[in-house]
C-alpha cells in the first residue's frame, strides 16, 4: 500500500459492514440466526420444532447473565428467534430503519421453558431424553 492509498483509508469513513464483518467481530445477526437454524434444523434446536411444547424462543447475555424473550419492537412475545426486541443494552448496531442489525457478541439464542435458559444444543439434548 502505498502513502496515498494509506491516507485515502485514514480519512475515508469505515464501509458498510458484511455479515462477515459482524461474525468476525463476534456480532449476533439475522444471518448468524439463519445459520443455526439450518446446524439445528433435523433437532428440537429450532423454535418450530418447540412451538408444541413449553420452549419460548429467547436470548441470554453471557456477560450478565440475564435472559430475555424474543420479542418484537413493540415488546410482543416472538415465536420466533428475532433481533429487534432485544433489551436495548444488547444491542450493538441499528439499520436506517431502527432495527437492530447486530447484537453485541456475549448474546446466545436458544429457549427458555420454566424460566430457565438452554441454549439450542441443550434443547435438542433434553428433547432427545
Amino acid at each position: 500500500m502505498n502513502d496515498t492509498q494509506s491516507q485515502l483509508q485514514l480519512f475515508s469513513p469505515e464501509p458498510t459492514l458484511t455479515e462477515h464483518d459482524y461474525r468476525m467481530r463476534g456480532a449476533l445477526t439475522e444471518l448468524t440466526l439463519r445459520n443455526e437454524n439450518r446446524i439445528y434444523a433435523r433437532t428440537a434446536g429450532v423454535s418450530q420444532r418447540k412451538r408444541a411444547a413449553d420452549w419460548q424462543p429467547g436470548y441470554l447475555n453471557r456477560r450478565t447473565g440475564e435472559v430475555a424473550r424474543s420479542c418484537y419492537a413493540d415488546g410482543r412475545p416472538a415465536p420466533v428467534h428475532i433481533l429487534d426486541g432485544l433489551p436495548e443494552t444488547w444491542v450493538r448496531e441499528r439499520d436506517a430503519m431502527g432495527r437492530v442489525i447486530a447484537a453485541d457478541p456475549e448474546i446466545v439464542s436458544g429457549f427458555i421453558r420454566n424460566g430457565q435458559f438452554y441454549t439450542r444444543e441443550q434443547a435438542a439434548r433434553a428433547a432427545a431424553h
